[in-house]
């Protein structure tokens, strides 16, 4: 992989699996485990060397905080970290909060340790990775949560197509190729839409208009 390297902190309680990530990570050109922790509170205080990271691998099964409470907490510590929740499970309650709070992507923690590599790019690179089994469950679970009324959000034909895009899954950079905008413009959608939709990341935007029934 070219460029610089991918700078993952790892949040998982778990020894034996914590210890496998960090070897997957240590193994991999183009990743680095800047750091590794067994809770959001350690988290919190953990001295990451070098810089902040660029993604985040969360357990959503902690001691004390729960992954999915701890994710807007590290997003302020570490502001512009991509949080990639990991679980056993396919807990719909924990899998729509994390979303709502401003989860990047939801993978199981059986994936296979090649693809879990390519979230984890994805991730970095401004995607929201998620295993088929996740994905399948939260197209569910915006079909049966009854959407609140229309926001009155103010967002332009541009802004809400940009919604759309992220939505389906394009990067800002994919996204203004899409739109035929250059990569400027799509910051100031960014900042614009956050303004308007109340929010601080894009998992959180995306959220909050498909259940306003913006998009």
């Amino acid at each position: 992989m070219n460029g610089p390297e991918i700078r993952v902190l790892l949040v998982e309680d778990d020894p034996t699996f914590r210890r496998g990530l960090k070897s997957l990570l240590r193994g991999a050109p183009g990743f680095l485990c800047a750091a590794e922790t067994g809770s959001v509170e350690q988290a919190l205080k953990v001295t990451v060397a070098g810089g902040p990271p660029d993604v985040i691998l969360l357990d959503i099964h902690l001691p004390g905080t729960q992954g999915s409470e701890g994710i807007g907490p590290l997003q302020e510590r570490f502001p512009g970290a991509a949080v990639l929740m990991l679980t056993v499970f396919e807990d719909e309650d924990r899998i729509f909060r994390s979303l709502c709070n401003g989860a990047g992507g939801y993978v199981l923690k059986k994936t296979p340790p090649e693809r879990l590599l390519d979230f984890i790019r994805e991730a970095a690179r401004g995607g929201a990775p998620m295993s088929p089994e996740i994905a399948v469950k939260v197209v569910g679970l915006f079909r049966t949560v009854p959407p609140p009324p229309p926001s009155p959000a103010g967002l332009t034909p541009q802004e809400v197509e940009f919604l759309e895009l992220l939505a389906e899954g394009h990067t800002y950079q994919s996204a203004a190729e899409t739109m035929g905008i250059t990569i400027n413009t799509i910051r100031n959608h960014v900042r614009s839409v956050y303004d308007k939709l109340h929010v601080h990341s894009k998992s959180a935007a995306v959220s909050r208009a498909l259940r306003a029934g913006i998009i």
